[in-house]
């Protein structure tokens, strides 16, 4: 395997002014000989420890929550600003009576009306192994705190998982992880719900990737969709990645095991069998057709029309498929006409903020989703903290509208209309993030992980292979060298 010395590392407070500002703080930007010096402190530790020290500060921001908000009254947990799904679940779904996901049914006296758990196979997983153990004595309060502490527990250590992923994922820039430890909605939206996992899983997927074994990475796919469905998005980005190098064997082996992966999960509580033969299970399809018959809801651009128009958009399933439809096929054509091939995390961030945008619903926890690959995609400091500002900004702006509506006349909180002016700004911070992805793949020099003549260190079997298959262009005017050197891009010198 490889190896990096550490006066090889790309340092972000050499490369970018923001971070370089950012690092007077500690004393200032690491020097060469202390990068030269052995020290326990290694980049993926520190990131690590970061990544964790950040997940506790949110952990502490929910300590009103945590304490009484969850359980006093519905506005509390609002006006604190430290709602979570986790203790609510705990009861709602069954978990605190030994009710089994998706084979036992849970009653509407729990639930609102909701007959079985609605999440998929793997988180399903999760939150039953967290409830077996959650002590069982004491008051239901009790029991719920317990429950979403052992969550957390085990969420923090996913969130280390993801930081460590990419900070393997390009050798030279262990450093641009630091964008996913640091990010302030990162740490403030950790706890809401269970996405953590699959963004770990994701993560772990796109490490394997990266070191060529597409194998590996197909089976983290595919047990990441069976913990969200988002991360089955990455294979379309592969496809055309595979396509334009002719390495379609990859993608191929890729999808293979990502299926098989899935399937493995999946099968043993897809069907149940009765006289009349078999049938799929209706706990086991629960996530998927409650994914397709919920209304549009918090954070979309589909709720601002709504809103607005006091139409319900009861089509918005429709709207929301044309678009993702529409935009894939863009950014499949991007892919394939590009002046270089864009690298892999370009384009999982593309794809995936992509359906986030054009979704019914854009939780605010659904920025974990986007916070590795956007780190991935572009490591610039200005431009993630503008984003992120965005995010915290929505964060904020979701559950003092809650606030809003849940305290009846007091009206405590956010309006509708400053409700939709939040939503407004965090999906324009998430499209000003995609404008910047795109203008790199159109403009490669501008690309800051290409500065050093580097083609794709996410690629793996991609990184440094030529082109094939080029819309629009001559093979010879777009494909890579054959004699194996790499280009500097922007410059057109050469280096071994």
């Amino acid at each position: 395997m490889r190896s990096v010395r550490d006066d090889q590392l790309v340092r972000p407070t050499v490369e970018d002014e923001v971070a370089a500002a950012g690092s007077e703080l500690f004393g200032g930007p690491v020097g060469r000989r202390a990068l030269l010096g052995v020290s326990w402190w290694t980049p993926v530790r520190v990131i690590a420890l970061v990544a964790i020290g950040m997940f506790a500060l949110g952990m502490v921001q929910k300590l009103p929550c945590y304490d009484h908000g969850w359980f006093l009254g519905a506005t509390t947990q609002y006006t604190h600003a430290c709602y979570s799904d986790i203790p609510h679940l705990y009861n709602g779904r069954g978990f605190d009576q030994g009710l089994i996901p998706y084979l036992d049914r849970i009653p509407q006296t729990l639930s609102g009306g909701m007959e079985y758990l609605e999440y998929p196979v793997l988180t399903g997983l999760f939150m039953e192994v967290a409830a077996l153990l959650t002590p069982g004595g004491g008051t239901l309060q009790h029991r719920e705190q317990a429950y979403w502490f052992i969550n957390a527990g085990m969420l923090m250590a996913c969130a280390a998982v993801i930081a460590v992923c990419v900070a393997r994922t390009h050798r030279r820039r262990p450093w641009d992880a630091l964008l996913v430890a640091l990010a302030p909605a990162f740490a403030l939206t950790a706890t809401i719900n269970w996405d953590l996992f699959a963004v770990a899983l994701t993560a772990a997927a796109m490490l394997m990737w990266s070191r060529s074994r597409a194998v590996a990475a197909g089976v983290l796919i595919g047990l990441a969709a069976a913990a969200k469905l988002y991360p089955a998005l990455l294979l379309g980005p592969l496809l055309v990645l595979c396509l334009r190098a002719g390495r379609l064997r990859a993608f191929l082996g890729t999808a293979a095991a990502a299926a098989g992966a899935w399937l493995v999960v999946n099968l043993p509580l897809m069907f149940t069998h009765d006289a009349g033969g078999f049938h799929i299970r209706p706990g086991w399809a629960k996530f998927y057709t409650f994914s397709q018959e919920r209304p549009v809801d918090f954070g979309s651009v589909w709720l601002v029309v709504s809103q607005r128009t006091g139409d319900p958009l009861d089509d918005a399933n429709t709207y929301a498929t044309l678009l993702m439809l529409l935009g894939a096929l863009g950014i499949g054509a991007l892919a394939l006409s590009a002046p270089r091939r864009p690298r892999f995390a370009q384009l999982a961030f593309l794809v995936v903020a992509l359906f986030i945008l054009v979704n019914k619903v854009y939780s605010p926890q659904y920025v974990l989703w986007l916070v590795p690959l956007a780190a991935l995609a572009r490591p610039k400091w200005r431009d993630f903290l503008v984003w992120q500002a965005c995010e915290v900004l929505y964060f904020l702006g979701i559950w003092f509208y809650l606030a809003y509506t849940g305290s009846g006349d007091k009206h405590q909180g956010l309006p509708a209309e400053g409700y939709q002016l939040a939503i407004v700004v965090h999906l324009l911070g998430t499209l000003y993030l995609c404008a910047l992805v795109v203008r790199d793949i159109l403009l490669p020099e501008r690309d800051v992980v290409r500065r050093d003549g580097s083609d794709d260190p996410s690629g793996g079997v991609l990184d440094g292979a030529p082109d094939i298959f080029v819309l629009g262009a001559d093979r010879e005017e777009r494909t890579a060298p054959e004699d194996g050197t790499r280009v500097q891009w922007g410059t057109g010198s050469r280096r071994p």
